[in-house]
């Protein structure tokens, strides 16, 4: 499973950081912490033995937020999520950042860390066997600051960044019209957009997401199933859904992975990804997320090929791009001959 060459369309970068580094600059900076020791730390930063709920999730990120303490710690963080990825097969990645996450804290500017994660990516790139795309995510509950991330999105286009999203607390924030204006200037820039959507929320949301803020995919979306009118939607537009199976059963909004809609959605014809979300936070790899699908969930292992096939055909690439992205893993998954003997030796 390690070897099969992967893509990663939802992965935060603020829920890639590893705990080594952590304890490292919590300690060279003096963060305020309860501890600086990596094990003592994990509770804190790292989904444990939490009672699976969304908001308990969403709240390690308030105390990471302490974390991106220098243009050095932060190019550290961005480097080492790209290089983590790479090492585990993933040949073409996606990472979402948050600026306001990475710069409110320290009084930071939002154009000077953006060019920090797009500097220290750009080298992980050239260091490693891996291409990136960058994804510009607001959150919900800050609605104040989406004018100038969309902005700073359009003025970076030519460095790498190719989408907006829209992220955070969607139950207590589901209203999307504040961000509606942005999102529409992103769009008529040559933007994408992807929106966090029916993922704690109900199926109305991805269908607004979709109506009301262009979104061409959806982060999570696993709520979908339970509407047949938003499934034909997302069916007869092809509209492709970035899902992450244990983050999921992390944050409560499924309760087994058995009943996780991912592979139903799949036979549905609504085209799925498999994707990590927040590695460092749920302590897994992608690897980890397709034995998640395969030995949790039931998807079939020939299955697989065509899920990572569908990330290819869903990258927010110029159709060029896209279309040899797409050749490239085609070529290489199909002399990824699986065996149900293969199975028992990953």
């Amino acid at each position: 499973m390690f070897n099969l060459p992967k893509i990663d369309l939802h992965r935060h970068l603020e829920g890639s950081l590893r705990l080594s580094t952590l304890s490292e600059i919590a300690y060279q900076h003096g963060v305020d912490l309860p501890t600086w020791k990596p094990e003592e730390l994990r509770p804190y930063v790292q989904v444990v033995d939490d009672t699976p709920d969304f908001l308990g999730f969403l709240a390690k990120f308030k105390l990471l937020r302490r974390f991106y303490s220098s243009r050095e710690a932060v190019m550290r963080v961005a480097y080492e999520a790209v290089a983590d990825a790479a090492a585990d097969n993933i040949y073409y990645l996606e990472l979402r950042f948050n600026p306001v996450a990475l710069a409110l804290n320290q009084g930071f500017s939002f154009e000077d860390v953006t060019d920090w994660v797009i500097e220290a990516t750009h080298q992980a790139q050239t260091d490693h066997t891996i291409q990136v795309r960058l994804i510009i995510q607001i959150n919900r509950h800050e609605p104040q600051y989406v004018g100038q991330m969309a902005e700073i999105a359009i003025a970076k286009q030519d460095k790498g960044i190719v989408a907006l999203d829209l992220a955070g607390d969607e139950q207590n924030y589901a209203d999307v019209t504040p961000f509606m204006k942005a999102f529409q200037l992103a769009r008529s820039e040559g933007l994408h957009v992807t929106i966090h959507a029916a993922e704690a929320g109900p199926p109305f949301n991805a269908k607004e997401a979709v109506e009301k803020l262009g979104a061409e995919r959806i982060g999570h979306g696993v709520q979908i199933i339970h509407d047949l009118g938003v499934m034909d939607l997302f069916r007869r537009q092809q509209i492709t859904l970035e899902v992450c199976p244990t983050s999921n059963l992390q944050t409560g909004i499924i309760s087994k992975l058995k009943r996780h809609p991912l592979f139903a959605l799949h036979q549905l014809g609504i085209p799925v990804t498999i994707n990590t979300d927040d590695p460092s936070v749920s302590n897994i790899t992608l690897t980890d997320e397709f034995l998640v699908a395969t030995r949790g969930i039931g998807m079939p292992l020939h299955v697989l090929p065509h899920i990572i096939l569908n990330a290819a055909r869903a990258a927010f690439l110029p159709e060029p791009e896209k279309q040899r992205l797409i050749s490239w893993f085609d070529k290489a998954l199909a002399g990824w001959q699986i065996f149900e003997s293969e199975h028992s030796k990953i």
